[in-house]
């Protein structure tokens, strides 16, 4: 019998013979980040991969139990909260790390707004970067329904009517969410092909290249640092110095989504009953909430438009000049802070927390 590390090393001939594990290796090493105060901020990418990957894993994992269909899809969940071996665990697991890494991504968004880390040439990078975060928001949104309970029917419901005041579009891309007029068993099977098969392929392939492009471009650096002289610059490799410090970082959140799992499992509710009525005071998760809010405290009607309209144009414009950040910020693309968007940044930072808390209360 081999010495095993004889064994290891051969192994590791092999397959550095023929996908060039040295090479990788060597650009790591020669790969730097940046050391500053705001380098912190880097490990919310990671963070968020990190959760994501927990979502792919525990999501198989529910696949092999959970059955989808009006008849079906609350009596699955059920037998695996209480027959499943630990399938109370993995559910909560699954729930937990989907809110902490939208959670992530948004920490991950604005650090990289604040650091102005859309600066030319990382363009694409934000652009991609945004993509992925509203596929993340999808995410939520497709997997809210799928236990099929009393909340997550009427949430779907009232989030599903928002898309459908959409001017022009809003009627075919309400039935074409719902597969038809309304949220029955139909959207219950359109959703679940959404959260399994089309959001993870897009949101997949979109990371490689999201990936990639931090790969290629290497960490942005902000203005302050980056307007220092080169003997005056502090850089540590990325690997392995970074990769270990992420690592460590991924441990304590799996420790944390763990806890949160263990002490916090997530509620199954109440089937839903299609012709039971609305439950008081239904309120979508809680990374919608502001935006519900927010259209709620719109009146009826502005103007010559109706207030939901309003509010709905308002905050897709918004999205939209959001996306396109890099592209307006003109002092950015100098490599100069711009002080009116950081207020723009912080203000909206504000509204969303405010917005949201009083989602909570009220």
């Amino acid at each position: 019998m081999g010495n095993p590390p004889n064994l290891l090393a051969a192994i590791y001939g092999w397959l550095n013979e023929r996908f060039g594990i040295d090479a990788a290796v060597a650009f790591g090493k020669k790969k730097v980040v940046p050391v500053h105060r705001e380098s912190v901020w880097y490990y919310f990418g990671g963070v968020t991969l990190f959760l994501f990957i927990i979502q792919v894993f525990t999501g198989i994992l529910l696949l092999l139990y959970y059955r989808p269909g009006a008849d079906s899809s609350f009596e699955s969940l059920q037998f695996i909260l209480t027959q499943v071996e630990f399938g109370w665990l993995i559910r909560s697991v699954h729930s937990w790390s989907a809110n902490l890494m939208v959670l992530a991504a948004f920490i991950h968004m604005f650090s990289n707004f604040f650091t102005q880390s859309y600066r030319r040439p990382r363009e694409l990078t934000w652009i991609t970067g945004m993509v992925l975060f509203l596929l993340a928001l999808g995410f939520g949104f497709s997997g809210y329904l799928l236990p099929w309970n009393e909340l997550a029917f009427f949430a779907t419901k009232v989030g599903t009517d928002i898309v459908g005041a959409v001017p022009i579009v809003g009627k075919p891309m309400l039935i074409f969410l719902r597969g038809g007029e309304d949220v029955t068993g139909a959207t219950l099977s359109r959703f679940f092909g959404f959260h399994v098969a089309v959001l993870p392929m897009v949101f997949t392939l979109l990371l490689g290249l999201h990936v990639l492009f931090v790969q290629v471009q290497g960490m942005s650096e902000p203005v302050s640092h980056q307007a220092l002289g080169s003997d005056k610059k502090r850089t540590m490799p990325f690997f392995p110095n970074f990769v270990l410090r992420d690592v460590v970082l991924w441990l304590v959140v799996l420790n944390i989504v763990a806890i949160l799992s263990v002490f916090f499992p997530w509620d199954l509710g109440e089937k839903a009953d299609l012709f039971a009525p609305a439950p008081a005071g239904i309120k979508p998760e809680w990374y919608f909430l502001f935006m519900f809010q927010t259209l709620k405290f719109i009146p009826g009607h502005v103007l010559f438009l109706e207030g939901e309209l309003l509010g709905i144009l308002v905050f897709g414009l918004a999205g939209l000049l959001w996306i396109l950040i890099p592209f307006l910020d003109r002092r950015g693309q100098k490599n100069q802070r711009n002080p009116v968007f950081q207020l723009m940044g912080w203000i909206i930072v504000a509204f969303i927390v405010v917005m949201t808390i009083v989602g909570f209360v009220l």
